[in-house]
């Protein structure tokens, strides 16, 4: 099954000059869905991956079947002010602004082995976000896999040549 036909492009959204690609159509068929995950699953299974770490929100969508799939346990990076107790943060820098993100400072452990995973690639600040804390905490990144790339926006370059960057669908 073609995924690509289930992504619908939105126009000025959240701001004026950004062409959203939404996932919704997606994540609502059932073999839409079921076809998206088994690219990520067929991709990382036998991989030895600790963790999946899904990215707020859409990362969740799809990391968190993912990890079910190859056994290992999914840790979320969240907002800052939704996860409880300590936490590191780290601040970033999208198309369209500026944020930043959370994850629980006992997440994970020293040499664990983790995949990043999100729904898209873009400017690539979340995902070196992401990375910079899982750093912080001794984790070994195995890669970093997102369905769509935005290829015209540099997110490799930021993440740079030293992990593997799996993508499914470039716009």
């Amino acid at each position: 099954m073609d995924v690509t036909t289930l992504i619908r492009s939105i126009p000025d959204f959240p701001i004026p000059g950004i062409l959203f690609r939404d996932i919704t159509p997606l994540l609502k068929d059932k073999q839409g869905f079921k076809a998206a995950i088994d690219l990520f699953v067929d991709r990382y299974k036998g991989r030895g991956v600790d963790y999946v770490v899904g990215i707020e929100a859409r990362g969740y969508m799809l990391g968190a079947p993912l990890a079910y799939a190859i056994g290992a346990g999914f840790v979320p990076v969240r907002k800052p002010g939704k996860l409880p107790g300590t936490k590191l943060k780290e601040e970033y820098a999208l198309e369209y602004g500026t944020n930043s993100l959370e994850i629980h400072d006992d997440a994970v452990g020293h040499g664990q082995r983790v995949l990043i995973v999100d729904d898209l690639l873009a400017t690539g600040g979340t995902a070196n976000a992401t990375r910079k804390l899982l750093e912080r905490l001794g984790a070994k990144i195995e890669g970093f896999a997102f369905l769509i790339e935005l290829g015209d926006l540099g997110g490799r370059k930021v993440l740079g040549n030293s992990t593997e960057i799996t993508t499914f669908i470039t716009y």
